[in-house]
């Protein structure tokens, strides 16, 4: 199969989809790729590198649009891509379709294959390809969220550790998963009072246990929601529905009961955001206020730390692009229900039920189209 990396072009996007290992793992199964000129130059990664791994350098991404069988991304394609993209082509990148309607409708449109990393699911439920991005979200949350707390930058001037006779920063994490995980294990390192928020009691039992004692795993309800952010320094919205839009757990009115220059920090802005006065930022504009509250929803977080975040990216996804590669995007949907639930939108039709649902639209089950 051809396949082909691009440069990203997200503003302050500065990931590549794969490095230079991965293709040569691509070579090595006699694959041919081809990868964008510059597309790695914002991870450290040259064109020489790749050459040398075995890719073909190609000067345009209508260029890779119009060879290649599979275009790789790691952001979902920009609207001055939609027209590049071929009937049967197979698109595999972060798509989040469930909180872009017009991206959803292009991608029907072009009667193209969407597979989409962060719905592709193991039996355990987890989510393999958003995993990776998911820690390193998790953990620059506290990284941000401590920084926009100074008062240069707009915040209450709290320092999330304190030091001997001040108390620490108060950290409220909504979401167990591995985002909240994350950001519990680096707030309660810098010393912070953390709480974390789950409705699974099951999770919350086990955080409870590997957690440290300066975390407090609290069951996640209106009433201990309501109280917990009249304390709190910073917030962390870190709850994910697979494919869906993500609910609103903090509204509008909530903010009047927050502390004026405390810090939000909205993960699951990609999946719409958790909070109801969230909106995506990007890292040349990270926040903005409402009602004298910090919003923090840069909404390709990893982005800014891209050599990490190429390299564990590469790691996770590279078996299932050979996958795809070795067995076309049917055939491996049949003999991996992983890849199946990662198709999103195919020939025009929405495969994802949390997307179709999202919009109202027609859903159709991936079975029905495999040959």
């Amino acid at each position: 199969m051809l396949i082909g990396i691009l440069k990203e072009i997200k503003v302050a996007e500065n990931r590549v989809s794969m490095t230079p290992a991965g293709v040569e793992a691509m070579a090595l199964h006699k694959h041919d790729v081809l990868v964008e000129k510059n597309a790695g130059a914002g991870s450290g990664f040259t064109d020489e590198a790749y050459q040398k791994a075995g890719a073909r350098l190609v000067e345009t991404a209508e260029e890779i649009y119009a060879r290649a069988d599979m275009v790789m991304h790691v952001k979902e394609p920009q609207p001055s891509e939609y027209a590049l993209i071929r009937e049967n082509q197979i698109i595999f990148t972060y798509l989040h379709l469930a909180a872009d309607k017009k991206l959803t409708q292009a991608l029907i449109k072009t009667r193209s294959v969407n597979i989409a990393y962060e719905t592709i699911q193991k039996a355990d439920r987890s989510l393999p390809l958003l995993i990776p991005m998911s820690e390193i979200a998790g953990r620059m949350a506290v990284q941000e969220g401590a920084k926009y707390l100074e008062m240069p930058q707009g915040g209450r001037g709290i320092l999330l550790g304190g030091v001997p006779g001040v108390v620490p920063g108060v950290v409220l994490i909504l979401g167990g998963g591995i985002v909240g995980i994350n950001a519990a294990k680096i707030a309660c390192g810098l010393g912070a009072r953390v709480y974390l928020l789950d409705t699974n009691l099951d999770r919350l039992r086990y955080l409870s246990e590997v957690m440290p004692s300066n975390c407090f795993t609290v069951m996640a309800n209106l009433a201990n929601l309501r109280a917990l952010l009249k304390e709190a320094d910073l917030v962390i919205g870190a709850v994910l529905i697979p494919g869906a839009k993500a609910p609103k757990l903090i509204t509008r009115s909530m903010l009047k009961d927050i502390k004026a220059g405390t810090v939000l920090v909205d993960v699951a802005i990609d999946q719409g955001g958790c909070f109801e006065t969230s909106r995506p930022t990007t890292h040349t504009q990270p926040t903005f206020e409402v009602d004298g509250i910090i919003h923090y929803c840069v909404a390709n977080m990893p982005g800014a730390v891209p050599k990490t975040s190429t390299i564990a990216l590469t790691n996770a996804t590279l078996p299932y692009a050979l996958a795809i590669a070795e067995k076309g995007w049917q055939a491996a949907c049949r003999e991996s229900h992983e890849i199946g639930l990662g198709v999103n939108v195919v020939q025009g039709q929405i495969t994802c039920k949390g997307v179709a649902d999202a919009f109202g639209m027609p859903y159709v089950p991936i079975d029905s189209l495999l040959n």
